[in-house]
């Protein structure tokens, strides 16, 4: 997932929980508040969804495309794009990390939507547009909490970042219309177009990529990293939880009555997405392990893999699907369960590190 606060340095003897900011430890509690604050509204003004709708560009109300586009661009502007130079230096690791995030990601996404929800195409649908979205910038706090490899780290989420403006249309396509067919699965009536995921892909990553780009690397020439890093980024990066926790406050003004009807629905959203948490951790770990990758960069690879980019799931599925859908409602729920699950793996992470990776002291040799 991509929240926005700044990262800081890992002070000794203070836990996992403590270091990180107070957006980001509370942000559970954000959502769940905004949530029921969103409820609530829908519940005592019902014409909000007709007030919203007269406003809409599409199928997208421009309020709402506005605190997507900027939920997304802070958290863009973050990202270290000058390091991408640095992936012919590791190879076979870079290799790895698309393969985990890219292939063998979306799939268990793809197989875990379909076990855990075969009669619900719009969760389902939901839970697959999430699995397709990689982690561009909260990788970067769970990495550094785990004592990951934090230069190679950044590189990964510039790669990502690029990556998905060419391979989250396609990709979303063919597991929503192409693999089904194949697979000759029921209920499988999605009916959206390559174009419909890629406009809204071009807009609500495209148009803040731009953005963060240009004003990474007009300030970086302008004022320096230091003062971008240390500056800038620690005022405009925690911006971004307004875009989000407004579009989710709307998003449950338009959906408060179902989802009093159905309050079930965020727990059936939650075990799948639980369960992807873990099993991409495990395996990244496992792979990395096998391939003899050094801790910091096993911890990475993992956690990178393990995580994902809601602002963009949030994002694309409103723009695609409207945000008043099955669809929008299951990304929404990704952040509330991804922050306590991902802090959870950081602990198991610290344990793998002393338990299989620490090398062993060297006994003095008895005369």
């Amino acid at each position: 997932m991509t929240t926005v606060s700044q990262a800081v340095a890992k002070p000794s003897g203070q836990s996992v929980v403590a270091q990180l900011s107070l957006l980001d430890r509370f942000l559970p509690l954000w959502i769940f508040i905004t949530m029921a604050i969103g409820v609530g509204i829908g519940a005592v003004a019902p014409g909000i969804k007709d007030m919203f709708n007269a406003l809409s560009i599409g199928t997208v109300s421009a309020p709402i495309a506005l605190g997507l586009l900027w939920m997304m661009y802070p958290v863009l502007a973050k990202v270290r794009y000058e390091e991408l130079g640095r992936i012919t230096q590791a190879g076979r690791q870079f290799s790895v990390s698309l393969a985990l995030n890219w292939l063998i990601g979306p799939a268990v996404m793809f197989a875990l939507a379909w076990l855990f929800l075969p009669n619900d195409p719009g969760f389902r649908t939901g839970l697959i547009i999430v699995g397709l979205a990689r982690c561009i910038a909260m990788v970067l706090i769970w990495n550094m909490l785990a004592g990951g490899d934090n230069e190679y780290c950044a590189v990964l989420v510039a790669l990502n970042s690029v990556f998905q403006i060419v391979m989250y249309s396609p990709l979303a396509y063919f597991y929503l219309k192409v693999v089904p067919e194949w697979l000759g699965l029921p209920g499988t009536i999605v009916h959206i177009t390559m174009w419909d995921i890629a406009k809204s892909v071009l807009i609500f990553l495209g148009i803040p990529l731009a953005a963060g780009i240009i004003t990474r690397f007009y300030f970086l020439r302008r004022r320096g990293r230091e003062w971008y890093e240390t500056q800038l980024m620690p005022r405009l990066g925690p911006t971004a939880l307004i875009g989000l926790l407004f579009t989710i406050v709307v998003m449950f003004a338009m959906q408060g009555d179902r989802i009093l009807a159905q309050p079930l629905d965020v727990l059936r959203v939650a075990i799948p997405l639980v369960a992807y948490f873990v099993l991409m951790f495990f395996v990244s770990f496992g792979l990395s392990a096998l391939l003899r990758f050094k801790y910091e960069m096993a911890a990475t690879q993992s956690f990178t893999a393990a995580s994902n980019n809601f602002e963009l799931a949030i994002a694309v599925a409103v723009g695609t699907f409207t945000i008043a859908s099955q669809e929008a409602l299951a990304t929404v729920i990704g952040p509330l369960i991804e922050v306590p699950v991902l802090i959870g793996l950081v602990y198991v992470a610290l344990w793998m590190k002393r338990s299989w990776f620490q090398t062993p002291e060297p006994q003095p040799v008895m005369a």
